[in-house]
């Protein structure tokens, strides 16, 4: 009797009850309107801040979600740079994240450029620059060649491995992937928001690649998201969800791979992953609302270049208080020079003292403080 869905005859065709998701579908498509009516309000550069905060949360959370651990800020500096957006910080660099934003954004703002092997490729190449992983060598920018052995999907339970999933062997991979590629290419689902989900199932079992599987699946599914937005922003992170989910996301694929090819309950809770997604997009979207109103209470205050850049820095997340060595760290410039711009942004009620003395100081936005 056959394991996993790739081992059936019927496969890779695939059903779902399109009654039993309706509702959820409906949902989705009702939050979908709702934000992106209320995207209209901030402009344009709350959109661009916006991109910049989820498209960088995608990024962390996904790599998250394999148990690699990115630097926020680092990212945030990368797309921040490529987005064109000011951030007021330190230009950090970083090849490998250069990379990892490099491969969100083909996905996501060049949505409508065909799927193919080499851009698949390219993005591989970006999840390894060195052609390395944590054990050692990763063919990169080919598909997989099994020379290891079957590729699995297994952890360690009670000191020993647990298979979780087994995909198709390499030799069958080329033929799997011209078929999954022509399919995403194709008409074949009137809702773009279910292909999106069936493509990351689909793509998950055919596990094409060396390693990254992962990563790239849900950027493919990013990209059919985009697609079906029809948007020149991405305002918001599934992959943020999926790692609150992380077990529950897993054990969904896991029992999709080794069911019937019926896709009904895979698809239903993708569908209420993207639904707490598109709400937590609206409160973001609801802070950069703020940060709009904030810039505007204060357009006729005059104010330098640095103390502009330090007033975004702190309205995009600042994570403690804002100290004259901060300060001055993040605008180049000397202690004095801090010194005279925090005390006039305070005399301005733009920042207020936390009371300490000295060089202990401490400054916060007064708007965002009191709000």
């Amino acid at each position: 009797m056959p394991t996993y869905i790739h081992e059936l005859v019927q496969w890779p065709v695939y059903t779902y009850d399109t009654a039993a998701l309706l509702s959820d579908l409906e949902e989705v498509n009702m939050r979908r309107g709702r934000l992106f009516g209320i995207l209209e309000a901030i402009g344009f550069d709350g959109l661009r801040e916006q991109d910049v905060e989820a498209l960088s949360e995608e990024l962390v959370k996904s790599s998250a979600i394999e148990g690699e651990k990115l630097d926020l800020e680092t990212v945030k500096n990368s797309v921040a740079r490529r987005l064109g957006v000011d951030r007021g910080g330190l230009a950090n660099s970083d090849h490998y994240i250069e990379g990892l934003v490099e491969m969100a954004i083909d996905a996501t703002q060049r949505y409508d450029l065909p799927l193919t092997s080499e851009r698949i490729f390219n993005w591989h190449a970006a999840l390894f620059p060195t052609g390395r992983n944590a054990f050692g060598k990763v063919l990169v920018g080919k598909w997989r060649n099994d020379e290891k052995g079957p590729m699995v999907v297994a952890s360690q339970k009670k000191g020993r491995e647990v298979v979780h999933y087994e995909a198709p062997p390499a030799q069958q991979v080329p033929g799997e992937m011209t078929k999954f590629l022509k399919w995403v290419e194709g008409t074949n689902e009137e809702s773009a928001i279910l292909k999106a989900g069936i493509a990351h199932i689909w793509f998950e079992t055919i596990h094409p690649m060396d390693d990254g599987n992962g990563r790239i699946g849900r950027n493919i599914m990013d990209m059919l998201l985009a697609r079906a937005d029809q948007k020149p922003h991405r305002p918001y992170s599934l992959a943020s969800q999926i790692h609150l989910n992380r077990n529950a996301y897993y054990d969904v694929l896991e029992a999709t791979q080794r069911g019937t090819l019926d896709y009904t309950e895979w698809l239903a809770w993708y569908l209420r992953i993207l639904s707490n997604t598109l709400d937590s997009a609206v409160q973001a979207v609801g802070q950069a609302i703020e940060r709009t109103r904030f810039w505007q209470n204060i357009r006729d205050i005059q104010l330098n270049d640095r103390q502009k850049k330090v007033i975004s820095r702190m309205l995009m997340g600042w994570e403690g208080r804002m100290t004259n060595k901060k300060y001055a760290k993040l605008c180049d410039c000397s202690d004095a020079t801090a010194t005279r711009d925090l005390t006039d942004l305070v005399e301005k009620s733009i920042l207020r003292s936390d009371g300490a003395g000295g060089r202990s100081v401490g400054y916060e936005l007064v708007t965002i403080s009191q709000s």
